[in-house]
């Protein structure tokens, strides 16, 4: 995935499309629960790339500087 928030943004809708599909289906699978909790992780990955973008910019410096982090630590933001 680009890390311009322009790039970010269309990704994140992309995601959301798919995600829709999927919840929209009346007998999901297996499959599809796995798919829907992949992209529930890709979509936090995206918004917090686009919150260091954002933040970077805020304060100055290169939002090209900010990086995709691991599923792990954008779900620990929770706990």
């Amino acid at each position: 995935m680009a890390n311009d928030e322009q790039s970010v943004l269309n990704h994140i809708g992309e995601v959301v499309e798919e995600e829709k599909e999927l919840y929209a289906r009346e007998d999901r699978s297996e499959e599809d629960n796995k798919r829907l909790k992949e992209l529930q992780v890709e979509l936090d990955q995206c918004w917090d790339l686009l919150r260091q973008r954002r933040a970077l910019q805020e304060f100055g410096r290169d939002p090209e500087e900010a990086q995709i982090r691991s599923a792990e630590t954008v779900e620990d933001y929770e706990n």
